[in-house]
């Protein structure tokens, strides 16, 4: 907008030294700039800045030309001192001189820099379009080997747009340079001719006084603008001439041109022979050839020193470690939350998987966020071991150092089961899927588009662990959340709900009973993840009770639509089966004790039968194609659930409590 004013609007005679001045610094900025800047990508917006600072110049070229042709009869003051400064200092006093000078700018500006930069900026252009393919397959291969991460991949593909854009705007750019160039010289040309005219047609004065003034105006100008005009257009040859030299322009310079101590002794000697030959000035020769003497000396023993430092590092580099420090005994006491030991034969599954399908370390990733989403719980993360006494296609899963599930695995093949539990009839090795125990066989590679055609469930051996570990950990996912998960949970929770939580929190309950809660809840797998309900229904408990399992029950009736939705059938309904009344009041009778000391007291028999019959209903109502739910009273639910885990972990057992009033239900037996 600025020089949009100055285009249009005329301008006294100190604004426009000012804004002269401003055009000066503004190009020593710019060189300043690309002189220390590390690598071009840091200036990007040099194009930009390149076509600004024209526009500002030819703006003032403006605006000084009408200043010239308005009030050059005056003086040589007319078009301000910062032009007339320039115009009797350079010229020195013969406007002849001044018209040479401002000559030799307008040829080096035009021929030798812009050009030469213009030139190194198309080619740099071509060359970095033509490279952008084979630097971008470069990337993916780096990204597909594990080299680099995704974000780093992400960060060179952006550099690589970034330089392939930068080019080719300098190799735009650069035109605006040479135009400049032109222009000047027009402009020059235009006010000599304009303001010898004006002055002797209009304001009356001689010729040889028009051109003197006129011209010593009209070059002034001309130096003033096409000064800044040479600094740009150098830092632009500067910039475009850098994409070879790492590091700030200067300290790459000289450590190149030191690098080589007797490059600079032999300028020295040339130096010092032509200053003994006769007619030549002794004394700058002599001086130069002694500095690059002194040079040449300094650059060697600090190349000396370097090489020392380089064998000293690598002297240290190749000496043998030091003996390890006796590691402390309190390191022993550590645990893992969760830990899987390989044999020697499937460490190929935590790189490649055993030819096909994700590695190991990204389904354990995977797996990480759906239990995180599943249940509201961040599981520890995994560590991965070989152990060397387990046979060569063993695993073993281990929760806090004890081991909770095994397995074996064969790498290169596949596990098939026949989702209707039938016997497979493909050939290979006869074994039971360790997760749910069912009946399964690993196959060989080649067969397993032979399985998949016949309707078999084909697995890889990652996901066979993957899956292992998943149901192990939703098993035993309760004796994993610790205080200290507990606390981080609930020091996460919105602003609105921690004021419930400095309520309640240790005036009614401690963080280690809202612990033992959510351990209840997710022993059952119910998620913990609606912690704003969990924290209500707790509060609410409380009133009623400051028993924990009592609290518990009652958090999971405000879970209820959480509970039935994970439970639903396919067919959008509620499958369960119901405890009759006879068995309702046995168990009822069979409760002694009080709030937390409450227990169950059955003869064994009557639990046998109880176990027989729950068995009988559940394989019956599976027969049917339902997975359905265990339903008793809110009172008997607790107790009902402890001895159905024992048999059928699997199996949800809820109370009328739980169940949503918007849920359909479909009775499908009664035990």
């Amino acid at each position: 907008m600025l020089i949009m004013v100055i285009l249009i609007l005329p301008m006294p005679a100190m604004l426009l030294d000012f804004m002269l001045a401003v055009s000066i610094i503004f190009s020593v900025l710019i060189m300043m700039t690309a002189l220390f800047i590390q690598t071009p990508l840091e200036f990007t917006a040099f194009p930009t800045i390149l076509l600004i600072s024209t526009m500002l110049r030819l703006s003032l070229n403006l605006a000084s030309t009408r200043l010239i042709l308005s009030n050059g009869h005056e003086g040589t003051d007319a078009a301000g001192h910062v032009i007339q400064a320039f115009g009797g200092f350079v010229m020195g006093g013969n406007f002849v001189i001044g018209i040479i000078v401002f000559a030799i700018l307008i040829i080096v500006n035009f021929v030798v820099i812009t050009k030469g930069s213009g030139r190194i900026a198309e080619v740099a252009a071509r060359f970095t379009l033509d490279a952008m393919p084979g630097k971008q397959m470069a990337i993916d291969a780096d990204l597909s080997s594990g080299l680099i991460k995704e974000d780093e991949a992400r960060k060179r593909r952006k550099d690589l747009e970034a330089e392939s854009a930068f080019f080719g705007a300098m190799d735009g750019a650069s035109k605006f340079v040479r135009g400049d160039a032109i222009a000047g010289l027009l402009i020059t040309f235009i006010n000599v001719i304009g303001g010898i005219i004006i002055g002797t047609m209009q304001m009356g004065i001689t010729l040889a006084e028009a051109g003197h003034s006129y011209t010593v105006l009209t070059v002034g100008d001309g130096l003033v603008s096409q000064i800044p005009a040479l600094i740009v257009s150098t830092a632009a040859g500067l910039l475009v001439s850098k994409a070879g030299v790492s590091g700030s322009a200067d300290k790459a310079l000289s450590g190149q041109l030191t690098g080589y101590p007797a490059a600079l002794g032999i300028s020295g000697v040339v130096m010092g022979m032509l200053a003994l030959l006769p007619g030549l000035p002794f004394l700058p020769f002599a001086a130069l050839g002694a500095a690059a003497g002194a040079g040449a000396l300094w650059a060697k023993r600090q190349n000396a020193k370097r090489q020392i430092a380089a064998v000293l590092a690598q002297a240290e580099a190749e000496a043998p470690p030091p003996p390890p420090a006796e590691e402390p005994i309190a390191t022993a006491l550590k645990m893992d939350d969760l830990r899987v030991e390989l044999g020697y034969g499937l460490l190929p599954l935590i790189n490649d998987n055993g030819k096909g399908g994700e590695k190991l370390s990204d389904q354990i990733k995977a797996l990480r966020r759906q239990i995180a989403s599943d249940l509201g719980y961040i599981m520890p993360p995994v560590r991965l071991l070989d152990n060397v006494q387990l046979g060569a296609n063993e695993y073993v899963i281990k929760i806090k150092e004890v081991d909770a599930g095994k397995g074996t695995l064969f790498p290169g093949q596949y596990m098939v089961m026949d989702p209707m539990g039938g016997k497979v009839t493909i050939p290979g090795t006869q074994t039971t899927e360790p997760t749910f125990g069912l009946p399964a066989t690993w196959v060989d590679g080649r067969l397993r588009e032979e399985a998949a055609i016949r309707g078999y469930t084909v697995v890889d051996p990652a996901t066979v662990l993957s899956t292992h570990l998943s149901e192990t950990l939703k098993t035993n996912v309760s004796e994993l959340l610790s205080y200290a998960d507990v606390k981080k949970l609930l020091a996460e929770v919105p602003s609105d709900q921690a004021k419930l939580i400095d309520e309640i929190v240790p005036s009614q309950i401690t963080v280690s009973g809202i612990q033992r809660i959510l351990q209840l809840l997710l022993a059952e797998r119910v998620s913990i993840r609606d912690l704003g309900t969990i924290l209500e229904g707790i509060a609410e408990g409380l009133s009623i009770s400051h028993a924990t399992q009592t609290i518990a029950e009652h958090v999971r009736a405000r879970l209820a639509r959480q509970i039935c939705s994970s439970n639903m059938a396919p067919g959008g309904y509620l499958p369960l089966i119901n405890l009759s009344p006879a068995w309702e009041q046995a168990f009822i009778e069979s409760i002694v004790g009080e709030g937390d000391d409450r227990r169950l007291a059955m003869a064994p028999s009557k639990l046998q039968e109880f176990v027989g019959t729950v068995r009988d209903q559940f394989e019956e109502a599976a027969k049917k194609g339902e997975l359905p739910v265990l339903m008793t009273s809110p009172m008997n639910r607790p107790f009902v659930r402890s001895i159905v885990e024992r048999f059928r972990a699997h199996t949800t057992v809820m109370s009328q409590a739980e169940v949503h009033p918007k849920v359909r239900l479909k009775t499908v037996g009664t035990i």
